[in-house]
Parts: structure tokens; C-alpha cells; sequence
């Protein structure tokens, strides 16, 4: 058993490669006819065909519950590097991101090209400037993805929401949507297999995930009405509204 793993875990990380570097090349020619800095929403389509592509290798499936948004902001929980993938996967989007995903191996690579924001959650005085360039984005018609959570998890719980980042959602009539993301494992742990957190380093993590015989992916989204323009309040009530979409996929059949 441990023998396939390793011999999927080989094959996959060649795969994956693969993607990547066509990715990477692909990237001119995609771009090319759109200046020297392609709008969000090319960008964003960009990374949703490599995303397709390399989420194939994992052998997972995806389960989208709700109406898949095409613009505006999609606020979810946040539990891997996968996620990225994911959710580009389902639509073109440009990432809200901390600044620490610059750094990862090729996932970081693929979020700047892809136009990303990354956040230096450290330097308040950023905050100003990110959310003009959220504006920016919101503007150009792109899905905006924010994980308000500020790191990953292995899902057990919804960290608390940090609200600077939803105050051009909060001042604008822009379309919100609510999303939560699971993993679900039949022969292992999703918590420990699949989420990226703590202590995990990348490729240790990533091979181990390509030696996966398979996994699922559920995404359940909803549209979201806030009450009030107040983004502290806000950044509650859609965190509330995550996690009531968390009970309801834990007692759906849709989720297992």
C-alpha cells in the first residue's frame, strides 16, 4: 500500500510539474494582445484553466451547492492552498491573500501572475492602500475571493473574521456571497492529509496529497444581504452565516 502511494505521489508530482511549466509558457501568449498589464478578469482566466488542469491530478471531486458567482466579493473559510485552486476552478477570481503566499513554491508564483492582493497584515497603514486596489478590482467586473480569517485551519472551527479588508464591500453596493469549503477523506484524516496549516511545509505536504488515492471537495455558497454598512458588523454576520452553512453541510447528504 505504502508502494502506491509513493508511485502516485511520483507520478502526480510529475503531472503537476507539468502543469505548471505549461502554465508559465502559456502565460505570454494568453496575455499578449492585452498590454503590458492584463486586466483582472484575464488574468483571473488565466489561472482558472491551469487551476482546472492541475486539480485533475489530485483525482478529487468537486460538489458546488448555490449560485456561483461571476462578480462582486466571495467571503469563505480557509483551509489550504487547495483552496485557490478550487475555487478558481468554479470561476475566474482574483485573491485577497497574506502576504506569507508570495513565498509559497509554486502556488505563490501562480497568485502573482494571476494578479493577487497580498496583504502585510502587520502594517496597518497598508490597509488603505489594499482596499483601493480592492476597489480597483471590484471595479474591472472580476470576482474578489477574501479569506477574513487571515490563515488557514484544519476546519474544525471558523477563526475569528478580520473586518479592515471588507470596508469597500461595506461602503458599495457590491454583490456579496458567502462560502464554505470542505474535505472530505474516506481512507484518512482531511484535517491533517488535506488542510494546510501549523506546522505543515509545502512539498511534503503537497506529495503526500498527490499520493492520495482520491478525495472530495464540497463548496457551498450562498447569496448574502447585510444589514448594515458597519464592517466589524458585517465581518459578523457573515461569519455567523458561514457557519450555518458548516451545520447545514455536516447534516446533508449533499456534504458525505
Amino acid at each position: 500500500m505504502k508502494a502506491r502511494h509513493l508511485f502516485r505521489a511520483a507520478s502526480g508530482f510529475i503531472q503537476f510539474i507539468g502543469v505548471v511549466l505549461v502554465a508559465f509558457i502559456d502565460y505570454p501568449f494568453f496575455c499578449a494582445f492585452h498590454g503590458k498589464e492584463p486586466k483582472p478578469m484575464v488574468r483571473a482566466q488565466w489561472l482558472q484553466r491551469h487551476c482546472r488542469r492541475a486539480l485533475k491530478i489530485f483525482n478529487a471531486t468537486i460538489s458546488v451547492s448555490g449560485s456561483i458567482p461571476a462578480s462582486g466579493l466571495l467571503v469563505s473559510n480557509h483551509l489550504s492552498y487547495l483552496d485557490i485552486l478550487v475555487i478558481s476552478s468554479i470561476s475566474p477570481a482574483v485573491f485577497v491573500a497574506k502576504r506569507e503566499v508570495k513565498s509559497w513554491p509554486v502556488v505563490g508564483w501562480l497568485t502573482q501572475m494571476a494578479g493577487s492582493i497580498f496583504v502585510n497584515r502587520e502594517q496597518k497603514t497598508q490597509v488603505a492602500e489594499i482596499n483601493e486596489k480592492i476597489e480597483t478590482a471590484f471595479n474591472s467586473g472580476v470576482l474578489i475571493v477574501l479569506f477574513p480569517e487571515g490563515t488557514s485551519s484544519d476546519g474544525s472551527t471558523l477563526l475569528p473574521f478580520k473586518s479592515a479588508l471588507l470596508e469597500p464591500a461595506a461602503q458599495q453596493a457590491h454583490c456579496l456571497t458567502a462560502g464554505f469549503l470542505e474535505y472530505t477523506l474516506d481512507d484518512g484524516d482531511a484535517a491533517s492529509e488535506i488542510c494546510y496549516w501549523g506546522d505543515h511545509t509545502f512539498f511534503p505536504h503537497l506529495l503526500n496529497l498527490l499520493g492520495l488515492r482520491g478525495f472530495r471537495i464540497v463548496m457551498r455558497l450562498a447569496p448574502f444581504e447585510p444589514a448594515n454598512t458597519d464592517r466589524k458588523e458585517l465581518a459578523r454576520l457573515l461569519r455567523a452565516e458561514i457557519l450555518r452553512l458548516k451545520e447545514d453541510c455536516a447534516s446533508s447528504t449533499f456534504c458525505r
